[in-house]
């Protein structure tokens, strides 16, 4: 039989500045939970205008940006500059170095979620790369009060050089949801909206737990609910971020 798996560590976003005038509640990196390898950063952003990431340099690692409200213009030293709107998917590969700016794409608050996955150290040196995915191309299944979206992992057309499962669920009061956590996997997950009941440990929006390998997730919510749960295979190599570089 299958063994549930435990909450390992319940930590807090904490809300921050970043960009020009934007806000974001930073998962990790934090004095809670520094990075959780093969994620590196994970920040919950709200951008109205004239708020902006203007441009700005990354080297090392992949970024997937997922619109939860409003839209985000990206635009890159590649030639890219295009718009994805609430439900799609922004993913960029660093590799060697880019330049680029994340803009609102509409007059009102643009709100996602911004995840950094690092590359293994063989990848640093690739060259830069992007993808833009609407919405509808967004696997999404829905059964009596549970809704699923699979931003990357099996189905999703999200290209990442990391084996990564990024699932975005919303659930009714008292709904369960269930899952399986690879063995040897990282895991958390980060709590966007409402209340959640985790193996016996209760989390509220803005508050995120990693979770333990190999064995069962389940999760009843206290009220109406819309989480993120991550996993991710480790590279087992050391993440050594610096600023908006990780070497």
């Amino acid at each position: 039989m299958t063994e549930h798996v435990q909450v390992r560590l319940k930590v807090p976003a904490i809300e921050t500045e970043e960009g020009a005038g934007a806000r974001v509640r930073r998962v990790f990196p934090t004095s809670h939970l520094d990075h959780l390898d093969p994620f590196v950063l994970l920040d919950e952003f709200y951008v109205t205008p004239p708020a902006a990431f203007p441009d700005h340099t990354h080297r090392g690692f992949e970024a997937v940006t997922y619109m939860l409200e409003g839209a985000f213009h990206h635009r890159d030293d590649m030639g890219n500059d295009s718009i994805v709107s609430a439900g799609g998917v922004q993913r960029f590969t660093a590799g060697k170095g880019l330049v680029h700016a994340e803009l609102p794409g509409t007059p009102d608050l643009n709100r996602g979620l911004q995840l950094w996955v690092n590359l293994p150290r063989r990848l640093k040196g690739i060259e830069p790369d992007y993808q833009q995915v609407e919405p509808s191309a967004i696997p999404a299944s829905s059964t009596e009060g549970r809704r699923i979206h699979t931003v990357a992992g099996e189905g999703s057309p999200v290209q990442l050089h990391t084996p990564v499962r990024y699932l975005d669920v919303a659930l009714e009061s008292g709904v369960t949801f269930e899952d399986e956590i690879l063995a040897e996997w990282n895991a958390l997950i980060y709590i966007l909206e409402g209340q959640l009941r985790l193996n016996g440990s209760e989390l509220n929006s803005g508050e995120a737990a990693t979770l333990e390998s190999g064995g069962k997730v389940t999760a009843v919510a206290e009220e109406p609910t819309r989480f993120v749960l991550l996993t991710g295979k480790p590279h087992g190599e050391p993440i050594r971020q610096r600023g908006s570089f990780v070497d």
